[in-house]
């Protein structure tokens, strides 16, 4: 295999590679970074026809298994949301610059209580100082590894509910600004972060209605929103980041995991699991990273990768402590942090961003 002069294993690692030194051909990286309004859109219109189909299922057939499948078919839609408006933060949802704002709020960031211009702020940071102590989300991977236990203790808390009412309620307090703001400011501050969240849920709602039943969204919106999203969300974090080798190296401090069909449907929709290319070129749209590994691969560089063969593989890992040392351990962070990196709009309201 060729590999690249300026990438070869005795180069020392840096934290960031331009374009051209990882791909080599011009066309090739032009296909790659091309971004597309037709596509964007499309893959919009798939996660919300997946909604909105997942409660078609259990209207049509309502029974335990086809509520159990519709709240997980949308709780990782939700994700896919999440993802959709993460590839806008980066400008490579919609080749339209506008759109990656304004199209990617209205179908992407509100509904979920996100704004894509906030979000973009945090995630940045996160990109120029990955695994760094700069780095905001190294709060999501440091604890690692940890017990079965902790982790066991960790799902259940999302699964029911517990950590996505948290994490909402320090994100409503939040939007209200400090005490003392005073009533109108505050409202005035509510409507600038999460006015257009409220406005987004009440058309979910309205369409629920219309459609099925008003309860559809508090049990077809909400509740996936609040516990399955939440759970699938904690399981994305761990395999992007947690336990990587090597935290000075780009293509070992973030990690590429395996997905077969049943995993990009239930845990991770819209090659999210390209995780180690999204971070060597983090423009390219979340479509073509396929394309990038595999340009990746022809140059012999897809072998310097941290990879998992699947999930399940990195959950092993990730709990690699034994139960014995199970305990109470030091708090890293708590649920105004934790909002910082779950797609919302926290970290544009922390002093330090100022």
């Amino acid at each position: 295999m060729k590999t690249s002069p300026n990438l070869s294993s005795k180069a020392a690692p840096k934290l960031r590679y331009s374009a051209r030194e990882l791909v080599r051909d011009p066309k090739v990286l032009d296909k790659l970074q091309r971004r597309s309004n037709l596509i964007g859109l499309a893959l919009v219109a798939h996660s919300w026809a997946m909604i909105f189909g997942a409660m078609a299922l259990f209207y049509v057939l309502p029974n335990p298994i086809t509520f159990l499948l519709a709240i997980a078919i949308i709780g990782a839609r939700q994700l896919g949301l999440a993802i959709l408006m993460h590839d806008a933060a980066h400008n490579a949802l919609f080749r339209t610059l506008s759109w990656n704002n304004w199209l990617s709020d209205a179908l992407c960031g509100h509904p979920m209580m996100a704004r894509t211009d906030a979000y973009r702020r945090y995630h940045l940071v996160h990109h120029m100082n990955t695994q760094q102590d700069s780095d905001p989300d190294l709060i999501l991977s440091k604890p690692f590894p940890i017990t079965r236990k902790s982790l066991r203790r960790k799902l259940i808390r999302d699964l029911t509910g517990q950590t996505g009412y948290q994490q909402r309620k320090a994100q409503i307090i939040q939007a209200f600004g400090p005490k003392g703001l005073g009533f109108f400011a505050s409202l005035q501050q509510f409507n600038t972060m999460l006015g257009g969240a409220l406005l987004a849920n009440l058309i979910i709602l309205a369409i629920c209605s219309a459609v099925f039943h008003w309860s559809y969204y508090l049990i077809f919106w909400l509740l996936p929103f609040l516990t399955y999203h939440m759970a699938i969300t904690r399981l994305r974090n761990i395999a992007e980041h947690a336990i990587v080798p090597d935290n000075d190296d780009p293509f070992r401090s973030s990690r590429t995991t395996r997905a077969n069909g049943l995993a990009r449907i239930f845990i991770a929709p819209y090659w999210v699991n390209y995780h180690v290319e999204h971070h060597l070129l983090m423009h390219v749209p979340c479509y073509r990273l396929p394309l990038f590994e595999k340009t990746l691969a022809a140059a012999g560089l897809a072998e310097k990768r941290e990879t998992a063969p699947g999930y399940f593989n990195v959950l092993r890992r990730a709990t690699s402590r034994s139960d014995s040392e199970d305990g109470p351990g030091d708090i890293v962070h708590n649920g105004r942090n934790r909002l910082k990196g779950n797609f919302t709009d926290g970290f544009s309201q922390d002093p330090a961003a100022s």
